[in-house]
């Protein structure tokens, strides 16, 4: 707050002074010449705005068929034109009403300090954004991880990421929060490997538990054949022998076999004969 209102006293607003107190609107020409200003320049504005939407159209067909261009780049793009169009519009505006934009661009400069201390998180954001855009650390419908928090990646804009997660929030984080973070984007190669580990008594027969494991990863057709599965004794724990089962899927299907697995592995342990373990204690008593 302190920093706006440096900014709002370090200002140079002569020109607006100077302006309006040029104008005597207790005088019908002048009050009329001004509304005439005003009017036509709020007419200039709207061609203005027109004409930008036609130029912002072209640009989203040639960025959404240029290659190698990411949905996030070019909405970043896009963002940050529409933005420049606007400032070049008010300005226009400005000018066009008399007011001198000279004093005001060299206040803009003199205040510059001000003016960054006053939009530092704004600004820190907009150059996160940017970091990020280069980098494409993830795209538009990947399924990333920030901070703890997760998410499919909805739209980022000059301030923040917007993320959805499974069950239907909304996150929504600044572009430097990311960018300072550990992103972990689970989409961005073709293939991702399930880790299960699953333990079994110490009296199984060992080939039967490890067939069990093999049928039930080899009936499902979204386990991809290279690479191949691993499904071996990993460790020797204090009441189990554990298992590890890694298959590989693709993204989209990750979730889908961790859950069918999960609720199909004990029946088909069952059907066999093999109970799962459970932590137990053994107490002795001598004389």
């Amino acid at each position: 707050m302190n920093s706006l209102m440096a900014l709002a006293t370090a200002v140079d607003w002569s020109s607006f002074t100077t302006y309006f107190d040029s104008i005597k609107f207790w005088e019908l020409p002048a009050f009329y010449q001004f509304l005439n200003k005003v009017v036509t320049g709020l007419i200039i504005v709207f061609v203005g705005w027109f004409i930008l939407k036609i130029i912002m159209k072209t640009i989203t067909q040639v960025l959404s068929k240029a290659r190698n261009m990411s949905d996030l780049l070019g909405e970043y793009i896009e963002k940050v034109l529409w933005v420049l169009g606007w400032i070049v519009l008010v300005a226009t505006f400005l000018s066009h009403l008399g007011i001198d934009m000279g004093p005001i661009v060299t206040g803009l400069g003199v205040t510059g300090i001000v003016l960054g201390l006053a939009l530092q998180d704004s600004i820190s954001n907009f150059f996160a954004g940017s970091m990020i855009i280069l980098n494409q650390p993830f795209r538009k419908g990947d399924y990333i991880n920030v901070n703890a928090m997760e998410g499919t990646v909805k739209s980022m804009d000059l301030v923040c990421v917007q993320l959805t997660t499974f069950d239907g929030k909304l996150i929504t984080m600044s572009n430097k929060v990311v960018w300072d973070g550990t992103v972990t984007n689970y989409s961005f190669t073709d293939k991702r490997r399930i880790g299960f580990e699953i333990g079994v008594p110490y009296d199984t027969d060992l080939k039967t538990a490890k067939t069990v494991f093999e049928e039930l990863i080899a009936s499902y057709e979204e386990v991809l054949e290279d690479p191949p599965p691993t499904i071996e004794i990993n460790t020797f724990g204090d009441s189990a022998i554990n298992f590890v089962i890694r298959p590989w899927v693709k993204p989209q299907d990750y979730w889908n076999v961790y859950w069918r697995f999960n609720s199909q592995v004990l029946p088909k342990l069952k059907e066999a004969g093999i109970s799962l373990p459970f932590p137990q204690m053994d107490i002795h008593i001598t004389d």
